[in-house]
């Protein structure tokens, strides 16, 4: 299992779940977007309707009609209704159901910052799990090790 955490300094959740999903999807994945907020699940909603003015990115809503066939589906509980192996918390808070997918993606701000510190000390002491921490360097993302930056890549 892989938990990749991503200290978003620059864009907010909204213009980088877009690029997650785009990669989850490319590569045969579903995945569940969970946010707690209604709001904030509309805002992600619009964005993955939107963020490339030549596609979009198909979605639905849980409680949706027909959540079981959506590529990415909405949610603001872990209950993966399309069969998603990849779940990105868009709000910034970590879940322990989180940890029966394959892959996580943490989507955090300053506001979020303590839990998500909270969550990758607990997750390193969990063995079968690979961490990665992710930090936005201008247009790019740069993985962080202490005292040691390494791979610079897109979302």
């Amino acid at each position: 299992m892989q938990v990749d955490f991503y200290h978003l300094t620059r864009d907010p959740a909204e213009r980088v779940l877009p690029l997650l999903a785009e990669r989850t999807l490319a590569l045969g994945q579903r995945m569940l977007v969970l946010s707690s907020d209604a709001a904030h699940r509309q805002a992600l909603s619009t964005a993955l309707w939107s963020l490339k003015p030549d596609s979009f990115l198909a979605h639905g809503e849980i409680d949706g009609p027909n959540p079981q066939v959506q590529p990415i589906l909405l949610a603001d509980r872990v209950e993966p209704a399309n069969g998603a192996r990849f779940i990105a918390l868009a709000d910034g808070q970590w879940r322990d159901e989180a940890l029966g997918f394959d892959r996580v993606f943490l989507l955090f701000g300053e506001a979020t910052i303590a839990d998500a510190r909270k969550a990758w000390v607990a997750l390193g002491e969990r063995k079968g799990l690979e961490r990665h921490y992710w930090k936005q360097d201008g247009g790019k993302w740069v993985e962080q090790t202490p005292g040691k930056r390494q791979d610079a890549r897109e979302p």
